[in-house]
């Protein structure tokens, strides 16, 4: 369904003053427009309103049949038609011709220019005489390398475009047929060719190819068709000839088809590739990729042919992708590197635009309301003109070349309207008599010529074509009396001008909350996607322009995915996040509409809000908006109530008002201990320490655990990416240490909290510095390892143990609060923990060892050290390596000192059980003498 807006999407319009009336026509590059008529080509220069100059003219062969402009080489290409032959030339440094009457060269291709004519190549224009074969009959430039692709009679040949170096100063530019691809059964009429793609059409068929590089170099490559048994290809193969084979009793005709991807190697049409290049370095080899075959049957309703039932207006549309490579490459300013690719062709009265990159796909189809005689497809608009009118319909190139750029756009980042969306048709305008049309840069070309016939039918007296609000150049049509032809350039508006339109358009469904203001509102944001894609095209200071128009235009989509109750009303987070607007701006501007006196708050605005704030935004909204966002979720969601209270945006929330809505919930439809838990935190924050106590005694500890694991925020929060406690948790510290260690073991085990985020907040909340360890992170850690974690590495939370227990110890300093577990209650629960050798019971019974925290860290720190770290230690030895004289340097030490302390049976238990006995020796000797030296 194509729908209809009255926009204005054309602007000032220009006659090119061309004296002979126009035969072909064809523009591109920053401001080139040829005009060829009869034996001649006339050059203008387009750059800007009212500013259409004749630049130079210059005689050609013959009549010209076809005209194509390449941008890269700055060359134009023709087909040429002298004495019934045709011929193939290529017009390159036309700027530097002053005057019709100057000189010229001529050269072959392939011709080597001598350095001594040097100055007179670089001053003159050359005309490059390409011969074939085969009459040429249509050829196509490619826009990105500027190879010249021809079509001849079952049959396209490829020249690359080079340039011959003549000396430090100077190339010449030339061209290299480089491959022929031969192609059976089809006769091209229309071709193009773009960075190795290729499509040909014929009255009624159309074939996609892609060339791609052989990857055996050096070898010349000749491919032959596949030989297959496939049925379907041989009865296509017979369709093809039988269809010449009609007589006046007869008509044959073929089934319509459409082959997607390898599919459409099963057409029929065989594909031989022949190179024809230099076998040097430089030379590409090819092998062919199918990617579309679709074929439309004639119109035989009255039982005879239509001649006007013909395919038209092919034309391969690049999206490019500009700017930095990542990967390490450096950044090339000027690389255009393709995105997406787009195929579009048309019949009379219906056109197909096709997506042809990494899979092809059929993006819109377009139905006129007249029949069509031409088309241009842009990557803003499909531009299409009938007999006596000029239409304008929207594409979605924008749309699928985004989800080319990032396939992940539609999440809840970022989101583009989608491919699928109907397209529309933003003016259908009166112009009599078009002909033909071509399109560079914003300019559209339309040829005129009146038909004397309709003149007299026409009641109205001359009036402006095109009107707009503002515009200085107005569109008028050529007084009746001057029947006849007429060249005009019509210019479309700037993106952003016409943007703005669009938007002003849309507040007449604004009040409505339909579709269609979403529509017109994606289309306006496609508009503005769409020129910022083709950044090469954008004058100095637009692209800001259009930035700001992007972000303007994701809020207003944002505002109506918002006020909508919709399955797509998620749409509302992404795009007021591509927006920029703060949660406050979203808020002001949101409608707060009263239905039958109640107060209703949409599904987007909800799921927005909610999503926002749970995503910690360093944001903290006002006491006045905050209240209003309880009050929102308070009526819509109401579970959600105890999440939204513990975000850090709602910082500023009046606890009283806080606890109102919480005292309203029905606790039994979810989590009553959630709840409890927020009245307790809402209840320290007014200091109601009984309230606080109350709430916190409702429930047994597991309990207020589980609570915890439903919503951490109530412990931990993060502002500007740092974690901060809450107050609850500072209480906590104080009051509930165990509760508050058994919390956080609890979120990490849920996977809500990270290790080392776990170690950050007991430093934070304990006020340490990053180089001493508060007990409670102590008690932390003999959690992790009791409980037995699977995310945490057992030898890294050993050397954090056995660290602080050394630290303590060496320093004689105490820890800042009691353990919450002894030495006695970690070997009862941790298996990690062993039995006490003999030699610690020594040393903690001596009289210099009474302080009880240095015995119970020196307990901890014996099957720790002896259970798990020695024989670690052991077995790093053991694998070598840079560090295998320091471990060794340690263990050395670390015997010598056991070897002391150790009775020699409790000194051979703790003895690696494959270790080297002449390496151990020195130090059972040692123990064995001190034993007898006793005695």
């Amino acid at each position: 369904m194509v729908q209809l807006y009255n926009l204005h999407p054309f602007g000032s319009q220009q006659v090119v003053p061309c004296k002979l009336e126009p035969e072909r026509f064809c523009g591109g590059g920053r401001d080139a427009l040829f005009v060829a008529a009869g034996c001649k080509v006339e050059a203008f220069a387009v750059t800007g309103q009212e500013l259409c100059q004749p630049r130079c003219a210059f005689s050609t062969l013959g009549r010209v049949l076809c005209l194509a402009y390449s941008e890269a080489g700055d060359y134009l290409a023709a087909i040429e038609e002298k004495n019934k032959a045709t011929f193939l030339r290529a017009y390159v440094n036309w700027r530097s011709k002053r005057t019709e009457n100057c000189r010229v060269c001529i050269r072959m291709v392939g011709h080597n220019v001598e350095a001594p004519f040097s100055d007179t190549y670089k001053d003159q224009m050359s005309i490059i005489e390409m011969p074939l074969s085969e009459a040429p009959l249509c050829i196509s430039c490619c826009p990105v390398k500027g190879d010249l692709l021809v079509g001849c009679t079952n049959k396209l040949v490829l020249f690359n475009l080079k340039y011959q170096v003549i000396n430090e100063e100077f190339s010449v530019l030339d061209f290299e047929r480089s491959l022929i691809i031969h192609i059976d059964n089809i006769i091209p009429v229309e071709i193009s060719f773009c960075v190795g793609y290729v499509a040909l059409m014929s009255d009624l068929e159309v074939l996609i190819l892609k060339l791609e590089s052989d990857p055996k170099s050096g070898e010349s490559v000749n491919h032959q068709p596949r030989k297959t048994d496939n049925p379907m290809k041989q009865t296509e193969d017979v369709s093809h000839e039988t269809l010449q084979l009609e007589s006046d009793d007869f008509v044959i005709c073929q089934k319509p088809m459409e082959l997607l991807g390898e599919k459409s190697s099963q057409s029929g049409v065989s594909v031989t590739l022949e190179s024809t290049g230099l076998a040097d370095e430089k030379t590409k080899y090819y092998h062919v990729q199918h990617l579309l075959y679709k074929r439309f049957a004639p119109d035989i309703s009255f039982c005879v042919f239509s001649d006007d039932v013909k395919l038209h207006s092919l034309q391969l549309l690049p999206i490019y992708q500009t700017g930095s490579f990542t990967s390490g490459r450096k950044k090339l300013s000027q690389e255009k590197e393709l995105l997406s690719l787009f195929c579009f062709f048309s019949l009379p009265h219906v056109g197909y635009l096709y997506m042809v990159v990494k899979s092809v796909e059929l993006m819109s189809v377009y139905q006129y309301p007249e029949k069509s005689q031409q088309a241009v497809l842009t990557p803003q608009f499909l531009h299409v003109i009938a007999s006596n009118n000029l239409q304008c319909f929207t594409v979605r190139c924008s749309a699928a070349a985004a989800r080319e750029e990032d396939p992940y756009v539609d999440t809840t980042l970022k989101a583009c309207p989608p491919v699928s969306m109907d397209v529309c048709a933003l003016r259908i305008q009166l112009f009599i008599g078009l002909k033909a049309i071509c399109h560079f840069k914003n300019h559209l070309i339309l040829l005129t010529k009146a038909d004397p016939e309709a003149i007299p039918e026409r009641r109205e007296s001359p009036k402006r074509l095109l009107s707009r609000k503002g515009t200085s150049g107005k569109l008028k049509t050529p007084p009746v009396a001057e029947a006849g032809w007429n060249l005009y350039i019509v210019d479309t508006i700037s993106p952003v001008q016409l943007y703005k339109e669009m938007v002003d358009y849309s507040n007449t469904y604004k009040t409505a909350k339909t579709q269609s203001c979403i529509h017109l509102l994606s289309e306006a944001h496609l508009l503005v996607r769409a020129a910022l894609m083709d950044a090469s095209q954008l004058e100095p200071g637009e692209k800001t322009e259009l930035l700001e128009a992007f972000k303007e235009s994701c809020g207003h989509l944002g505002d109506c995915y918002s006020r909508l109750d919709t399955q797509h009303s998620h749409l509302a987070l992404p795009y007021y996040k591509m927006s920029g607007l703060s949660m406050a701006e979203v808020l002001t501007r949101a409608d707060w509409v009263l239905e039958d006196g109640l107060q209703k708050y949409e599904r987007g605005l909800i799921f927005y809000i909610n999503h926002s704030l749970y995503e910690n935004l360093d944001e903290e909204l006002s006491e006045e908006l905050a209240a209003k966002v309880v009050q929102m979720f308070h009526v819509a969601e109401p579970k959600q109530l105890p999440h939204i209270l513990c975000s850090p945006s709602m910082k500023n929330i009046n606890p009283l008002t806080a606890m109102s809505y919480l005292s309203k919930l029905d606790t039994s439809g979810f989590s009553s201990i959630l709840v409890t838990l927020t009245k307790a935190a809402m209840a320290l924050k007014m200091g109601d320490l009984d309230m606080h106590r109350n709430e916190m005694k409702s429930h047994p500890e597991m309990k207020l655990v589980c609570g915890f694991i439903l919503e951490p925020r109530l412990l931990i929060q993060q502002r500007k990416g740092q974690i901060v406690p809450t107050e609850l948790a500072a209480h906590l510290k104080d009051t509930q240490p165990g509760l508050l260690v058994a919390s956080v073991l609890g979120l990490q085990k849920n996977n809500k909290i990270g290790i080392e985020e776990a170690d950050s907040f007991f430093k934070v909340l304990c006020g340490k510095d990053e180089d001493i360890i508060p007990q409670l992170l102590v008690d932390l850690w003999e959690a992790q390892l009791v409980a037995g974690l699977p995310d945490v590495v057992l030898q890294e939370l050993f050397f954090k143990l056995t660290s602080q227990y050394i630290w303590r110890l060496s320093k004689r300093q105490p820890p800042d609060t009691i353990p919450l577990r002894t030495s006695e209650d970690l070997i009862n629960a941790c298996s990690h923990y062993g039995l006490i050798y003999p030699w610690v019971n020594v040393l903690i019974s001596s009289d210099s060892l009474a302080d009880k925290s240095y015995t119970e860290d020196l307990s901890k720190l014996q099957t720790l050290w002896w259970k798990k770290l020695l024989p670690e230690l052991c077995h790093r030895i053991k694998c070598g390596g840079e560090k295998g004289q320091l471990y060794l340097s340690s263990l050395k030490e670390t015997l010598s000192v056991v070897a002391v302390e150790l009775e020699l049976r409790d000194f051979l238990n703790v003895l690696p059980e494959d270790g080297t006995a002449a390496f151990f020796l020195p130090y059972l000797l040692y123990c064995s003498r001190k034993k007898k030296s006793l005695t």
